[in-house]
């Protein structure tokens, strides 16, 4: 089967930011909340830069308000991912969105998202495993009470912790603690690096917070001595080449670093991010990268070893995964 139609792994998935502007603004109508200014006149997220994303995206998380709206997101945001081949998904949690960071809440929703993620593996043959994440420019004190939630729900479906925001605000070991209570707990780390915070905070993330992934990561080509780190500790990056170019970060695809990493023999990943909000799917990723770059299928199939490698799922899943993608 040509690899760009075929069974994908994702690892970098943020379920707010997975959300189909049609829901949010059905959602909005349904509770008088008024957030028409997010959109565009075609029903499109509108944004100009990453600091005015971020809001819009907390503005469109404002009418998640209980635990059956996140039932319907994670629902919508898996029958998306489905259709467009993905098998397997570590998606990102934000308690801070469920109730506050509430650990009593956080249950409550929790409880809604591993329903509807249990129906859709049923009913799409998609299985979803959850990375509770806090929020950078929430503040230090904000994500211990999320890490708290982490560690208090880690299982067989919470498998990771990690930290998504604004990567400009404080610094990595400012959230050292949060993520020392997260590996305790038995959960595997990543955190966004990289993306806008140049290789220095690649750097930081893995002398002060330990991760053995990176969301984003690519700035560390800045940083060639780094980039050898990076393999010699065979860190995975989570790269999104089309969020990274709808935010500017590069022009295009082609410009963008995933081939030369790969070919320094950084890991990589491919994902998404946050699907709606930059216009792609992963079966559009797969189809640039294969323009910019000529990847073949055995390209393809490289990238979602590696993504099954550094997956957070058992064992056993992971043989699973490894048979429906037909890889020895």
């Amino acid at each position: 089967m040509n690899k760009i139609n075929g069974p994908k792994i994702e690892l970098h998935l943020h379920l707010e930011g997975g959300a189909p502007p049609s829901l949010i603004h059905q959602m909005s109508k349904e509770k008088n909340i008024d957030i028409s200014g997010i959109f565009t006149k075609d029903g499109h997220y509108f944004f100009r830069d990453f600091t005015h994303f971020l809001s819009v995206y907390e503005a469109a998380t404002s009418v998640l308000t209980s635990s059956d709206d996140f039932y319907r997101l994670t629902k919508a945001v898996l029958e998306q991912s489905a259709q467009n081949g993905v098998i397997y998904t570590e998606t990102f949690l934000s308690p801070d969105f469920c109730g506050g960071a509430d650990v009593i809440a956080w249950h409550d929703y929790l409880a809604a998202i591993k329903e509807a993620a249990t129906e859709a593996e049923k009913e799409w043959g998609i299985t979803m495993r959850g990375i509770v994440t806090c929020i950078r420019h929430f503040g230090p004190d904000k994500a211990r009470s999320v890490a708290f939630c982490a560690a208090e729900t880690a299982g067989d479906f919470i498998r990771g912790f990690g930290m998504g925001g604004a990567e400009t605000v404080g610094t990595q070991g400012d959230y050292a603690y949060s993520f020392n209570l997260a590996r305790e707990a038995g959960l595997r780390l990543t955190t966004h690096a990289g993306e806008w915070g140049g290789a220095e905070s690649v750097r930081q993330a893995i002398n002060d917070l330990k991760v053995e992934r990176l969301g984003h990561g690519i700035q560390v080509i800045e940083d060639h001595s780094l980039v050898q780190e990076v393999i010699e500790r065979g860190i995975t990056l989570e790269v999104c080449p089309g969020s990274n170019v709808a935010l500017s970060i590069f022009p295009n695809v082609k410009s963008h670093p995933i081939a030369e990493l790969r070919e320094m023999g950084v890991k990589v990943t491919v994902s998404t991010d946050d699907p709606p909000f930059f216009h792609t799917t992963m079966r559009q990723e797969y189809a640039l990268l294969a323009k910019a770059f000529k990847w073949k299928d055995n390209d393809f199939q490289e990238l979602n070893k590696n993504a099954v490698d550094a997956a957070f799922c058992d064992d056993e899943t992971k043989v699973r995964l490894l048979k429906e993608l037909d890889i020895e």
